[in-house]
C-alpha cells in the first residue's frame, strides 16, 4: 500500500510542479486570454465579437496580421424571444472590401428581422480575414455558449495559405496533431512563456516577414510560404485532409448541440482572374496557342485543331495555358470546353489563394454526414453569369464578390434556410424588395474599391509592389468613402455626415438608411432606437420599428 502511495506522489509531483507555476504565473498578470467574445464597455449588457481575437494565435505581437472583426452586438443575455444567427468563415463571409454592410450578417440582418418580426434578431458576424477552419473550430464552442438558433458558413479559401495554413508563414505547427495541440494549450500561461522564451532564443526567425510588416504589405503579400503547392501533391493533399478533418469536427459539434448549420459551396473568379502562377508553357505549345487566337481573330476557326490543343493541353495540367485555350473557347462560344480549361486553369495555380473543386465536394461529404444544409452558392454564381463561367461580372478581383455578388450569397443563404423548414413562422421577404434594403452606402462602395485597388497593387497581382493612385471622387458620397479609407474619418462619422447631406437633399429613403445603420451599429443608444421608430413609422414601416421598439423597452 505505501508503495503505490509513494508511486502516486512520485507521479503528481510534476503535475503540482507546472500547476504552481501557472498559477503563479496567473496571480502575476502574465500573458493573455483572448475570449471570442467580450463585454461592451458602452453598455456591458451588450456582447461584442472580440475583434482583436486574431492574436490569441501569435505570441509575438509583431507577427499578428492587421485583420480584426468588425464590430457587431448582441445582448449578453439572449431575450425569450430571441433568435440567434452566427455566421463563420473568412473574408469573404467577412464582406471583404466593403465591410459588415455586405457581409452575410449585414446582407441577412434586415431581412431576417422582417422574416421574424415577433422575434428578436441578432445576426453576429464572427468571420474575418485570413482564417481557415482551424480559427472557425477553436470558436466552436465558444459561439455554441451563446445559445445560436443557426451557423451559417463560408469558408474554405483559405485552407493553404491562411492564418495556420499548411503553406503559410503563419502556421503554429508542422503537422496537425502538433497544431491541434497548440489550439489547446495557448491559453495556459506557462505555455505562453515557453512560447517566448522560444521567441527570444529562436534568432533564426525569417527576417523577410518582420521587414514585410514594417512595409505595410497586404496579407496576400506577407502570407505565402509555400508559392508552389502542385495538384495532388503532398502539401496538397495535406490542406484537403485538414479541412475535411476540421470540418467533420466542427459539423459534429454543432449537430450535438442541436444547432442548424448551414454552409455554403466555394465559388471563385475562373474567367477573368489568370492563374497567379504557373509551370512555363512548352514553346510548341505555346505556338499552337498562338496560331488558334489567330484562327479565332480571322475567323477561320478549325474546330478538330482546337480540340486536339484542348486534349493536349488538358493532361499538361500546366495553368497557364489552360486559362489561354479556356478564353479561346470562351470567345466562340463553346461554354462546355470553356469551363474545362478555365477550372484546370484555377486547379493548377500554383499559388493556391483559391480553393480547389475538391473543397466542394468535401463540404457536400460531410454536410450529408451530419444532417448540415448545403448552400449551393457555387451554382448561384454561375446561373447568373453568362455561359455558366464565373468572371468580373460578380467578383472584384480572385474570389472577393462585388456588391450584387455579395447580395447574391446572402440571398443563397435566406432561400437556404427557407426552404429546410427548421423555422416556423416564417415571412417571406421578396428578393427584389431585400435588394432595395440592402444596407450598404455608395461611400462604402467606393471603400470598397478603393481597399481593391490596394491590394491590387502588391503581390501576386503584380511583380512589384506600386503605388495607389486613388481615382478623383465623382461626387460627395465618393469623397466620404475617400475620406475614410485615408482614415481621416471613422466609419461612424462617415455614417453620419452622410445622413446630414441626405437630409439636405431630402432624401428619405437614404436617410432612413443611415438612421438605421447608426441604431444597430450603436443598439444601446436610446437616441439613434429612438429616430429610428420615429422614422419607420413615418414611413409606414410600423413592422420594422418592433426590433428599436424592444431594444429601448430593454433600456428603460
Amino acid at each position: 500500500m505505501k508503495v503505490w502511495l509513494f508511486r502516486a506522489i512520485a507521479v503528481s509531483i510534476p503535475f503540482l510542479f507546472f500547476a504552481i507555476i501557472e498559477f503563479s504565473l496567473c496571480l502575476a498578470n502574465y500573458g493573455h486570454s483572448y475570449p471570442l467574445f467580450i463585454e461592451n464597455p458602452n453598455d456591458t449588457e451588450y456582447l461584442l465579437p472580440r475583434p482583436d481575437i486574431v492574436k490569441r494565435y501569435f505570441p509575438n505581437s509583431d507577427d499578428v496580421p492587421a485583420v480584426t472583426i468588425e464590430a457587431n452586438f448582441f445582448r449578453k443575455h439572449k431575450p425569450q424571444d430571441g433568435f440567434r444567427v452566427f455566421v463563420q468563415g473568412g473574408s469573404t463571409a467577412a464582406g471583404f472590401p466593403y465591410g459588415f454592410g455586405a457581409s452575410v450578417a449585414g446582407m441577412l440582418d434586415h431581412r431576417l428581422k422582417q422574416t421574424f418580426p415577433d422575434k428578436y434578431v441578432e445576426t453576429v458576424n464572427t468571420a474575418l480575414a485570413a482564417v481557415n477552419s482551424y480559427t472557425n473550430m477553436d470558436m466552436v464552442d465558444e459561439i455554441i455558449a451563446q445559445q445560436p438558433d443557426a451557423v451559417l458558413f463560408y469558408m474554405g479559401h483559405n485552407e493553404f495559405l491562411g492564418i495556420l495554413g499548411v503553406g503559410s508563414n503563419y502556421t503554429a505547427a508542422n503537422s496537425r496533431s502538433s497544431t491541434l495541440m497548440f489550439l489547446k494549450l495557448k491559453e495556459l500561461r506557462i505555455f505562453q512563456l515557453l512560447q517566448n522564451l522560444y521567441a527570444k532564443w529562436n534568432t533564426s526567425a525569417d527576417p523577410k516577414i518582420a521587414a514585410d510588416n514594417q512595409q505595410s504589405r497586404t496579407f496576400m503579400a506577407k502570407v505565402a510560404k509555400h508559392k508552389t503547392i502542385e495538384f495532388d501533391s503532398d502539401i496538397y493533399q495535406a490542406g484537403l485532409a485538414q479541412f475535411e478533418q476540421n470540418l467533420a469536427i466542427i459539423l459534429k459539434k454543432y449537430q450535438a448541440a442541436n444547432v442548424p448549420v448551414f454552409i455554403a459551396t466555394l465559388t471563385s473568379n475562373l474567367l477573368d482572374q489568370p492563374p497567379f502562377a504557373s509551370a512555363a508553357i512548352p514553346d510548341m505549345m505555346a505556338q499552337k496557342i498562338q496560331t488558334a487566337m489567330q484562327a479565332i481573330r480571322q475567323n477561320k476557326v478549325n474546330q478538330s485543331q482546337l480540340h486536339a490543343l484542348s486534349n493536349a493541353v488538358a493532361s499538361s495540367g500546366i495553368a497557364d495555358a489552360n486559362y489561354q485555350v479556356g478564353r479561346l473557347f470562351y470567345a466562340v462560344g463553346d461554354a462546355q470546353y470553356a469551363k474545362k480549361h478555365l477550372t484546370l486553369a484555377k486547379e493548377n495555380d500554383l499559388l493556391r489563394f483559391r480553393a480547389p473543386e475538391a473543397m466542394n465536394n468535401i463540404i457536400r461529404r460531410q454536410a450529408i454526414a451530419t444532417n448540415a444544409t448545403v448552400i449551393e452558392a457555387q451554382q448561384r454564381f454561375e446561373q447568373r453569369s453568362q455561359h455558366g463561367i464565373v468572371g468580373n461580372n460578380l467578383m472584384l478581383e480572385h474570389l472577393h464578390p462585388n456588391v450584387q455578388g455579395y447580395f447574391l450569397l446572402a440571398d443563397a443563404f435566406y432561400q437556404g434556410m427557407k426552404h429546410a423548414k427548421l423555422f416556423s413562422d416564417w415571412t417571406d421577404i421578396e428578393t427584389n424588395l431585400a435588394w432595395q434594403q440592402r444596407m450598404i452606402l455608395p461611400s462604402e462602395e467606393y471603400f470598397g474599391f478603393a481597399k481593391v485597388l490596394q491590394l491590387k497593387t502588391d503581390y501576386p497581382f503584380v511583380k512589384q509592389r506600386t503605388p495607389l493612385s486613388l481615382p478623383p471622387p465623382q461626387d460627395w458620397q465618393q469623397q466620404l468613402g475617400q475620406d475614410f479609407f485615408l482614415k481621416k474619418i471613422n466609419w461612424l462619422q462617415m455614417v453620419q455626415q452622410a445622413q446630414q447631406q441626405y437630409m439636405q437633399d431630402n432624401d428619405v429613403f437614404m436617410m432612413l438608411k443611415t438612421q438605421l445603420l447608426l441604431a444597430d451599429a450603436l443598439p444601446f443608444d436610446k437616441s439613434a432606437n429612438q429616430n429610428s421608430i420615429k422614422i419607420l413609422k413615418a414611413t409606414g414601416n410600423a413592422l420594422r420599428a418592433r426590433t428599436y421598439e424592444k431594444r429601448l423597452s430593454w433600456a428603460n
